[in-house]
């Protein structure tokens, strides 16, 4: 069995709306049927929890390579990190291949499952044995390894209970993202983007933090900072009561011990919280129960009375036996990787039950229970119980007066006293700490009690009313996808707002280039969510980043489909335009607000009938009169179209002229309807969007697509008369499009420079050929990226689909590097004519073709460029 092809799906996908991992994988199968008997038998023997669906498919007269996607699916699901999605699907022309989906939480976990599962398969296919419990154990550490921790969950699930996106920083780390560009806060455990870290210093250090708190006239217990055993004991003797031993910058409780009364006692204790840091407090121990108050912004979120580790006696096991059994709960896990930790069994647990008069050996009487610490840290054990209603008003007011005496917006305040439910100062109680990364697992998953729903209290401190997004449109499509995006971008940022915009060209931020290349697919749209200097985002979508990563975003505002039409074809499993088509719909159905649909497209048209509930559809037309655009009209519906060379937005029977297609640059004085009909999508997108007419008009009329804003998009150029059209045009649409334009700017004769890229089909560069034959006058065919084909093949399909368009053999030239093909066709033309270059991948071609005999021009157009 041979993994062919492997990809991690992100984001919403072509499979499914959640991330994916998707696998070609090949049957390799020994035997000529790939049929195994009693294969299904021995599968269902090791893993008896698979789900039923599963039995009817792996039939005796299935192919093995059928159980990889439900193993896989079981094998996540028993390491604890289940995915919600698989199929396994044919591919066409690959009798023994399937392309297996696999939905997942954990990618790490997936891949590793994916491994596992082959192996497993392969296995039971030979009947051999396979060792499920070590496979399973591997499995489990990954997935602890990569889990997010128990509190920075519970605030990252809240965030996207709100619809506030979460994005994840790093695999390893629990830094996360919370909402997008200039709306985003970070996070980390329950330490924020806002959490100032003078505060955070403060905090760490205890003895700083008591002297503060107590000059705000926050009850706190006496006390000394030393840094010898001497010192500490004569701290110890100045108190009026026990002492409570703690390191100065501890965290989790570690180094603690509490109720120290004899010199002996104090010694160890100092000795046990040196091995945590260089300085000690020694305080006075207050008596009583140990609470800890969650302080979200200014407010009391959730309050716990937190009780030490302990067991309670049965009369038959010891006190080892009964922290082993309480241990093998299920709620309790390593550090912070469950709702409880386990309990140690260490020398701070013997010297407690010491205290009590046992050891690790005594068997406890039916009902007596044994501490097994002085101190309650769930870090360390311990278990929780909610108390929140029972705070009085007092105690409200002074942790939040001690949060913001440290000066944080999230803090765990550490109260010892008698009776939480009674004022502080009557009972002698007082905070004994300030935590800056408060734990939430005791609120969020009390013992005892009412759970609290902390993590939403903390996402409510950071966000407000807010959800965190901010406006951001998806355009998508075969052709155009560039122009409308930079035209969107463009208006947006004339309207005042800081605009991040992805396109084949680059990423932009704020009209400057952040990054150079093909921008189109995931990692680049989270680039642009993820900078807090966006307020606006403009995302190119397209083909190959939805099949090779999915989507960054899970929705967006508004999106945009331009157009389906032949381009790329045969690659990556889509074969059909309809194929195509179902690509494109990815990105129509994440709109939220509104999809912007060609109506002049069947595929864009059809799109309409499978987006969300409450999303409403905006078609642009070129076509005043197109059917669907009248009957959208009629039932109310919004549009914008293109009347007598005037752009018009119409909301249902009111229209309104927008602009004159001939005052928008992009136009090329109206003759460019490719670009009119980029210009209606961009309209449409920024009405959705809430902008006025007139912020529209002047963004379209002020926006110029020459080779620096736009480079390779209908850039044109004067070349002794001559005027040069340069176009990234590379499939039959555009050159089609292309060559109507450049017909429209004049009466001579229209030659056309091209070329396709050499991994399309034989029969999609014999179309482009025909096309071509039919648009231009004359032909020149050069080559440009082969792709894989030897040099002359990609020519030799596109000639032989121009004769096949009739093109007379004295208008058809080949010569293949673009240089010297851009200087054929100037010699093709005379002052007046248009050349067309397509398919160019840098403007360099043009003047390179140049420079030998017009060294001047072509430095002019590379002045203009920069």
């Amino acid at each position: 069995m041979k993994i062919k092809e492997k990809r991690l799906l992100r984001g919403p996908n072509l499979y499914a709306d959640s991330p994916c991992l998707m696998a070609v994988i090949d049957d390799g199968a020994a035997n000529e049927s790939g049929k195994c008997a009693g294969f299904a038998a021995r599968l269902f023997a090791l893993l008896p929890e698979l789900p039923p669906d599963a039995a009817v498919r792996l039939a005796d007269d299935a192919l093995v390579v059928e159980a990889l996607e439900p193993v896989v699916m079981e094998l996540q699901r028993l390491a604890g990190a289940a995915g919600s999605f698989g199929a396994t699907l044919a591919i066409g022309g690959q009798p023994r291949a399937r392309r297996v989906v696999c939905g997942y939480a954990s990618e790490q976990v997936a891949q590793a499952a994916l491994r596992v599962a082959i192996d497993l398969v392969q296995a039971l296919a030979e009947n051999r044995p396979f060792d499920l419990d070590a496979a399973l154990k591997a499995l489990r550490e990954t997935a602890e390894d990569h889990a997010i921790g128990t509190s920075t969950n519970a605030v990252v699930q809240a965030a996207q209970r709100r619809g506030i996106p979460a994005l994840r920083l790093t695999d390893e780390a629990n830094l996360f993202q919370l909402g997008w560009g200039s709306r985003q806060k970070r996070l980390q455990a329950t330490i924020t983007g806002a959490t100032n870290s003078i505060a955070v210093g403060i905090a760490s250090d205890k003895q700083l933090t008591k002297a503060l708190l107590e000059v705000a006239g926050v009850p706190v217990p006496p006390g000394a900072t030393v840094s010898s055993e001497e010192d500490a004991l004569r701290a110890a003797r100045r108190l009026s009561g026990p002492a409570t031993v703690k390191p100065l910058d501890g965290n989790q409780g570690k180094g603690v011990t509490t109720n120290c009364s004899t010199p002996e006692e104090v010694a160890r204790a100092f000795a046990h919280a040196r091995k945590y840091g260089r300085k000690v407090i020694v305080e006075e121990h207050l008596q009583g129960r140990d609470y800890r108050v969650l302080v979200t912004g200014r407010k009391v979120a959730a309050a716990s009375w937190r009780r030490p580790p302990c067991v309670s006696g049965d009369g038959r096991s010891s006190i080892r036996e009964l922290v082993e059994i309480e241990n093998r709960n299920p709620a309790r896990g390593e550090g912070h990787t469950n709702i409880l930790t386990k309990i140690p069994m260490d020398a701070l647990a013997a010297e407690t039950l010491a205290k009590q008069g046992y050891g690790f050996d005594t068997v406890l009487a039916a009902g007596v229970t044994a501490d097994l610490r002085g101190n309650a840290n769930l870090s360390t054990g311990g278990t929780a119980e909610d108390v929140t209603d029972l705070l009085p008003e007092e105690t409200r007011d002074i942790c939040i007066r001690a949060a913001r005496t440290i000066g944080l917006d999230i803090a765990g305040i550490d109260i010892v006293c008698q009776d939480i439910a009674k004022p502080l100062r009557e009972q002698r109680g007082g905070i004994i700490e300030v935590n800056a990364a408060p734990g939430i697992r005791m609120h969020q998953y009390p013992s005892r009690g009412t759970p609290r729903d902390a993590g939403a209290a903390i996402v409510d401190a950071l966000f407000g009313d807010c959800d965190g997004r901010i406006p951001t449109v998806a355009v998508t499509g075969t052709n155009g996808k560039t122009t409308t995006s930079l035209l969107i971008a463009h208006a947006v940022r004339q309207a005042g707002l800081r605009t991040g915009v992805t396109t084949t060209e680059g990423v932009y931020v704020d009209g400057k280039p952040t990054r150079k290349g093909d921008c189109t697919g995931y990692h680049s749209a989270r680039s642009i969510l993820s900078d807090p200097g966006v307020d606006f985002a403009v995302l190119e979508t397209a083909r190959g980043g939805i099949l090779k990563r999915g989507l960054a975003y899970d929705r967006v505002d508004v999106s945009v489909v331009l157009n389906v039409s032949s381009d790329h074809l045969g690659l990556d499993g889509v074969d059909t335009l309809d194929d195509l088509a179902r690509v494109k719909a990815v990105v129509a159905r994440r709109a939220s607000r509104a999809v912007v649909l060609n109506a002049d497209d069947d595929y864009c048209v059809a799109m309409a009938h499978a987006l969300r509930d409450g999303v409403e559809v905006i078609y642009f037309s070129l076509d005043p009169e197109n059917t669907v655009l009248l009957r959208h009209l009629e039932n109310g519906g919004r549009a914008v179209y293109l009347q007598d060379q005037t752009l018009v937005l119409a909301n249902g029977a009111r229209h309104e002229a927008l602009v004159d297609a001939r005052q928008m640059p992009v136009s090329l004085g109206g003759a460019a309807r490719y670009n009119i009909a980029n210009a209606l999508a961009a309209a449409a997108a920024l009405t959705a969007n809430g902008f006025g007419n007139q912020e529209i008009a002047d963004g379209l009329r002020s926006f110029v697509s020459d080779a620096k804003h736009n480079p390779m998009r209908s850039n044109l150029f004067d070349v002794d008369g001559v005027t040069v059209i340069v176009d990234y045009a590379h499939n039959c649409a555009a050159y089609a499009a292309l060559a109507e334009s450049a017909r429209a700017m004049t009466a001579g004769r229209l030659v056309g420079v091209v070329a396709a890229p050499g991994d399309r089909r034989d029969a999609d560069l014999i179309d482009i050929g025909r096309t071509c034959a039919a648009g231009f006058d004359d032909l020149v065919v050069y080559e440009t990226e082969n792709r894989g084909r030897p040099d002359g093949e990609t020519a030799a399909l596109l000639v032989r689909g121009a004769k096949i368009g009739k093109l007379a053999d004295e208008s058809l030239s080949v010569v293949l590097p673009s240089h010297s093909a851009i200087r054929h066709g100037l010699s093709l033309c005379q002052p007046g004519d248009v050349l067309v270059f397509g398919c160019g991948t840098t403007l360099s071609e043009l003047t390179d073709a140049l420079r030998p005999d017009k060294p001047e021009l072509a430095r002019r157009i590379e002045t203009a460029a920069i």
